[in-house]
Order: C-alpha cells, then structure tokens, then sequence
C-alpha cells in the first residue's frame, strides 16, 4: 500500500464524508484509472514505414517505462487525406493504470513529476471536467523520472486523464485538493 492509498483511506475519506455528508465509504468518490497516452502524429505522417516503426517503438518504450506496463497501440479508424492518414495507420500509445500501478503512477506524478515539469504552477481548476476527472497535457515527457534525458532523441506529448467516481466537479475538485494535487487557488 503506498504512502497516498493511506492518506486517502485515513485522511481524505473521513474529510470528504463530513464536507458532503456521505452515511457510507462505499459513497465516497474515489480515483478509478488513469489513462496516459501519446501520439505520433506529425513524426511518422512524412516517413517511410521503416522510420515509421522507428519512431513508435522509440515512443512505446518511454511511455511502457513511464507507466509501468505494456502500451497499446492505437490504429486510425478512418482516412483522412488532409492530416495524410490512412485507415489502420498506427498513430499513438495508450496504457490504462489500474490499482496498485494506479497508485504508484500517481505518487510519482504528483510528487516528482509535477514538480519538474517546466514553467509548472499548478493545476487549473479548469482542467477538471463537471464529473470530476482531471485532464492534463504535458508538452515535454522528461519531466517524469523513468525517462533518461541523456538518451532522448525526441521529445513527445503526452496527455493523463485521471477518472474517478465524482458526480460533480466540485467532488472532484475536493478529492484531488485533499489527495495533495497542486490545484491553483
């Protein structure tokens, strides 16, 4: 069990059940997957297949060592001549955290990632939709601690969604403020 499984069972439930007057722990909202993912795009639309493959095996890895778990490979559903894409065209990575990789994902996020990411100063409440899941998008993948900087040849996008059971935005906002997410005020 990590250190923020704790805090949430001992310090966050009892907090969130007397804010909005939850009778029941089952009630609580709580955080149900995390979802990071990467595409392609731009890097592999001009290549050959060969450089092509270069590239998404190079992006798979560091998102596979960033989550902790074998990626997915995304494929297009449909053609689209103007972004030069043709249906079933590989074109980004995915890998759904659950559990106990959840957890340790967003201890490493929270406390090393957000404080190395460039120009960081907080979360914006925006990013949090009215069911309560946080989106964010980061523009620089090094910031996590799994990836070597020494070794990166390119640098790749990457988008975390954080979804929970929350049933409105101001839940979810609470849970992630109290779970020790740097919200701005």
């Amino acid at each position: 069990m990590t250190e923020l499984q704790k805090k949430y069972n001992t310090e966050v439930l009892p907090a969130m059940m007397a804010k909005f007057g939850y009778k029941n722990k089952m009630a609580v909202p709580c955080i149900k997957k995390v979802v990071i993912s990467s595409s392609f795009g731009k890097e592999v639309s001009t290549k050959t297949s060969g450089e092509r493959e270069k590239i998404q095996n190079l992006i798979s890895n560091d998102l596979g060592q960033i989550s902790g778990q074998k990626v997915k490979i995304t494929k297009a559903k449909k053609s689209i001549a103007g972004f030069k894409l043709r249906e079933g065209l590989e074109i980004g990575a995915v890998a759904t955290l659950r559990k106990q990789r959840m957890w340790d994902f967003l201890e490493r996020f929270i406390y090393l990632s957000l404080p190395r990411s460039r120009d960081f100063k907080g979360i914006d409440p925006k990013s949090i939709d009215k069911m309560g899941n946080l989106n964010m998008g980061f523009k620089e993948h090094i910031s996590f601690p799994e990836v070597f900087t020494e070794k990166e040849k390119t640098i790749i996008g990457l988008q975390i969604t954080v979804s929970t059971s929350a049933k409105s935005k101001e839940e979810g906002l609470e849970l992630y403020k109290l779970l020790g997410f740097p919200i701005k005020d």
